[in-house]
């Protein structure tokens, strides 16, 4: 009987240099619009489960900003985007309003600042 063995690895990050993008925060967050867009044509039934879709691309859009904020971002840049930190906090914030609302204009305020956070990261990637 032959035994597998699984290697340890070990990352200073959680994605691979060069993964990091912002578009993956604004595909959800552009879901989060369009659901709650379409809610009031819902039957009953969609429409819990559009609220259960909104929650859940709204946490998978805190989890993207997260990571690019604590992964991607390093002191250099901060010194260049001294209100970066406050950027990112107020966009995790806006994607946790998100999930108390069903105003597409909430959900627009996070593109927004999903877009002004693309634009740092563009101007600082290499």
């Amino acid at each position: 009987m032959k035994l597998s063995f699984i290697k340890l690895v070990y990352a200073h990050c959680d994605l691979p240099c060069g993964v990091y993008d912002p578009a993956q925060a604004k595909i959800e967050a552009q879901s989060v619009k369009a659901m709650m867009e379409k809610y009031d044509g819902l039957d009953e039934h969609n429409k819990l489960r559009a609220v259960m879709l909104i929650e859940q691309r709204a946490e998978l859009v805190k989890q993207h900003l997260m990571v690019l904020w604590a992964d991607y971002f390093k002191p250099e840049h901060l010194e260049k985007y001294p209100d970066l930190h406050d950027m990112f906090w107020k966009a995790i914030k806006q994607a946790s309003e998100c999930k108390h609302h069903l105003d597409s204009a909430e959900a627009q305020k996070l593109l927004d600042q999903i877009d002004a956070i693309a634009e740092v990261f563009w101007a600082t990637k290499k």
